[in-house]
């Protein structure tokens, strides 16, 4: 029988949730400001703005992986924790380059 795995940010999913949802709005703001022909400076703006968004969103979620998935995997030890570490490390190379 296999482990039920449940994800670090579980306990504020509600929270992630609401946040991806606001920020769909906003790509749809984007969608309806191109459509419309709007200033190319004003929807560079908001790009931007959901662009920070979406970090945030990262960054919360890796905050929570390092709290609770790589926390836990290090105090069992062994290759678990290698391998917790290293998706860590990898995802944080992946924001950087973003």
């Amino acid at each position: 029988m296999t482990a039920t795995v449940v994800p670090g940010y579980s306990d504020d999913k509600v929270a992630v949730l609401k946040r991806l949802r606001r920020i769909e709005g906003q790509v749809r703001g984007l969608i309806r400001m191109v459509e419309d022909d709007t200033y190319c400076i004003d929807v560079l703006t908001q790009v931007s703005a959901t662009t920070k968004a979406l970090e945030a969103v990262a960054l919360k979620l890796l905050d929570e992986h390092l709290a609770h998935c790589v926390v836990d995997a290090a105090r069992a030890g062994g290759e678990e924790a290698d391998i917790k570490v290293r998706e860590a490390s990898q995802a944080i190379a992946r924001l950087v380059r973003s």
